[in-house]
C-alpha cells in the first residue's frame, strides 16, 4: 500500500512541472470571447450624495482579436443586452425595476448597447487605454476604458483552454446619450467596472 502511494506521488510529481509550464506559457494570438462565468460589468452613479447606486449587466459578449506581440494592434467589440440589467431591487412583485431600467424609453429603451474599439494604446507593462465608440439608446459617442492586463496562460488548469484576463474601468456622462433622468439628484457621471476572463472564440460552453 505504502509503495503504491509513493508511486502515485512520483507520477504526480513528474507531471506537475509539465502542467505548471503549460500555465506559465502565454495564451496565443487569435480571436477570443468572454467567459460569462468569470466576467462582470457593473455600473454606478452618485445617489443623492448619500451613496453610489450600483447595478450590473449579466449578458455581455465581448470579442477580442488578440495580438500579444503587438497589443496596440488588437481590436475589441462588445455587445450588451440592455434587458439583462440586474438592480437587485428588493420588491420585484411591486415593480419590475430591471425591466423598467432596461426597456423604458426614459432609460435604456431596450436598444442594443455596443462598444467598438478605435484605438488601443499601451501605457505600461500591464496597462493600456482603449478608446472607442459606445452606443446605447440609439446614440453613439466616444468612450475610454483604462485597462489592466492581468495575464494569460496557454492552458487553464481546469478548463484546459487558453485564457486571458483583464480588469477595466471607465466613466461616461449619461447626459451625452440623452439620458438625463433625475440629474442632478442622480449623478450624471456613471462609473464602469469590468472584470473578465476570455477564451478562444470557438470554445463551446455548456
Amino acid at each position: 500500500m505504502f509503495r503504491a502511494i509513493l508511486l502515485s506521488l512520483a507520477v504526480i510529481a513528474g507531471f506537475a512541472p509539465v502542467h505548471a509550464a503549460e500555465q506559465q506559457q502565454a495564451a496565443p494570438a487569435g480571436l477570443y470571447k468572454t467567459d460569462p462565468s468569470h466576467s462582470s460589468l457593473a455600473w454606478s452613479f452618485n445617489h443623492s450624495g448619500l451613496s453610489h447606486y450600483t447595478a450590473r449587466f449579466t449578458k455581455v459578449d465581448a470579442r477580442l482579436d488578440w495580438k500579444p506581440g503587438e497589443p496596440d494592434a488588437s481590436s475589441l467589440s462588445v455587445e450588451v443586452d440592455p434587458m439583462s440589467v440586474r438592480t437587485d431591487y428588493p420588491w420585484p412583485d411591486v415593480v419590475d425595476f430591471d425591466s423598467k431600467i432596461g426597456g423604458d424609453e426614459a432609460f435604456l429603451a431596450g436598444k442594443p448597447i455596443t462598444f467598438v474599439s478605435k484605438e488601443i494604446r499601451v501605457t505600461g507593462e500591464k496597462t493600456g487605454v482603449i478608446k472607442g465608440l459606445l452606443t446605447f439608446r440609439g446614440e453613439t459617442h466616444p468612450a475610454t476604458l483604462d485597462v489592466t492586463f492581468n495575464g494569460s496562460m496557454a492552458k487553464h488548469p481546469i478548463m484546459g483552454v487558453p485564457k486571458i484576463g483583464f480588469s477595466a474601468t471607465g466613466s461616461i456622462r449619461r447626459s451625452e446619450w440623452d439620458l438625463g433622468f433625475g440629474i442632478p439628484e442622480l449623478g450624471d457621471d456613471v462609473t464602469l467596472v469590468i472584470e473578465t476572463q476570455m477564451v478562444p472564440a470557438d470554445h463551446k460552453f455548456p
